[in-house]
């Protein structure tokens, strides 16, 4: 039975009037009235073009905006397109829009989003962030063809990114996925990606939705829960990837849930990355360089200064959370000068493996170790950052694919503290 309890009477009765539907697309919001209008327009136009014979809807899931989000959502589903004359929707192409209670948070939102799906027994549904300005209509023929046509499970993205965004993703999120795993995907964490119906209701039916990871970081979830239960995985390059202009970013929050997520999960998938196994393809569909060179301002000095500073500060609950080794290199790296200072991968690697098992075994509160991870992150991102600064979109490539290597060699040391002593 489809789940309704989570949705509103008004927002099940508009879904009724709808009836099935082939094809859904969610866009989860939560103040972005000053791009979500764009990025709608751009869903429209992506549906119009590319399956203007399917019967399609658009969910917009709200978290309590402030900004007028939702009148911008149902100001853009009714206004002019501009995508070709001879272009006509051959059915009603609905839109939606609705706010969670609970929110903001992107686990409610997709949910709900979810919900809605199974109610409406949607064949496809693809997710898209709400602050992309650069999100183009091929995106969605990108994301929901593979689906329709080859009868995959689950599309991420591949982006073209600037090769010092997307720092958690590249020197943890990714290689540690790959590594633990078994399947290379470049976007674990996604904001744009799209599933069947089928594993959607499959998702929904997961007992994860009043823990934390149904709440924040649900989508690196389900990507995790998709690859150890063998589901068709691909990826789809979408093109350039910018968000809009904001304030900065939270890191602890990011942390949390990217890194508490994925420690959380091993948990849950013991059984499915402990021992052997053999590697889940996930083929890229018009794949191209995912790394761009455009200029980029990044406080190097900032990262050092707090790395620096955390080792000293958080001495005792790094004594809780690291093997003695690795504490010990770490207070050697925070007593070297900026221009000498470097955080080997290998010493990454392993302090992210001790932090797992810490995290598995509760030695302090789950959540202090996250946060405890935060300014050696820092330390491995001024490295990072060192390393690139005259890269060329190549060697930025090789130095990522080095660090996977590293975290896959050392896997076994995960084992090793897994359940063992520091």
């Amino acid at each position: 039975m489809p789940e309704t309890s989570i949705l509103s009477d008004d927002f099940v009765r508009e879904l009724i009037n709808v009836g099935e539907v082939d094809i859904l697309v969610g866009v989860p919001t939560y103040n972005d009235g000053a791009t979500v209008g764009q990025v709608v327009q751009a869903v429209r136009a992506g549906l119009l073009q590319y399956f203007p014979r399917e019967r399609a809807v658009i969910i917009n899931a709200d978290g309590g905006s402030r900004d007028g989000t939702q009148d911008l959502v149902r100001a853009a589903s009714i206004s002019d397109l501009s995508v070709a004359p001879d272009i006509r929707a051959l059915r009603t192409l609905h839109s939606i829009s609705t706010r969670y209670e609970g929110g903001p948070a992107s686990g409610i939102a997709l949910r709900t989003i979810l919900a809605a799906a199974d109610l409406l027994q949607a064949r496809a549904c693809a997710m898209v962030a709400p602050d992309s300005p650069t999100l183009e209509p091929n995106w969605i023929e990108r994301l929901l063809r593979p689906l329709l046509r080859d009868g995959r499970d689950l599309v991420l993205p591949v982006y073209r990114r600037h090769k010092f965004e997307g720092l958690l993703i590249r020197n943890l999120v990714y290689p540690m996925t790959r590594s633990i795993y078994k399947c290379s995907v470049r976007e674990p964490y996604p904001a744009d990606f799209a599933f069947s119906g089928t594993l959607g209701s499959r998702f929904l039916a997961q007992d994860i939705w009043t823990q934390d990871q149904g709440r924040y970081g649900t989508e690196l979830w389900l990507t995790l829960s998709a690859i150890v239960e063998r589901c068709k995985v691909t990826q789809s390059f979408l093109g350039t990837k910018t968000r809009s202009e904001s304030g900065p970013a939270d890191l602890v929050k990011a942390m949390r849930e990217s890194a508490g997520v994925l420690f959380g999960s091993l948990e849950a998938n013991f059984a499915a990355w402990s021992s052997p196994r053999e590697p889940l393809e996930a083929p890229c569909v018009a794949c191209e360089p995912t790394v761009s060179l455009e200029h980029s301002r990044l406080n190097r000095k900032r990262l050092y200064q707090m790395f620096a500073f955390g080792v000293s500060e958080l001495e005792p609950v790094f004594l809780s959370i690291l093997s003695s080794p690795t504490h010990e290199a770490l207070k050697r790296l925070a007593k070297l000068p900026e221009e000498r200072f470097s955080y080997p991968e290998e010493l990454w690697v392993r302090t992210v493996y001790e932090f797992a098992a810490a995290y598995h075994k509760a030695v302090i509160g789950r959540d202090h170790i996250v946060q405890a991870l935060v300014p050696l992150f820092r330390g491995r991102a001024f490295t990072f950052l060192t390393e690139n600064r005259d890269a060329s979109a190549d060697q930025v490539e090789a130095n990522i694919e080095s660090l996977c290597q590293a975290f896959e060699q050392q896997k076994p040391y995960l084992l090793e503290v897994w359940n063992g002593r520091k």
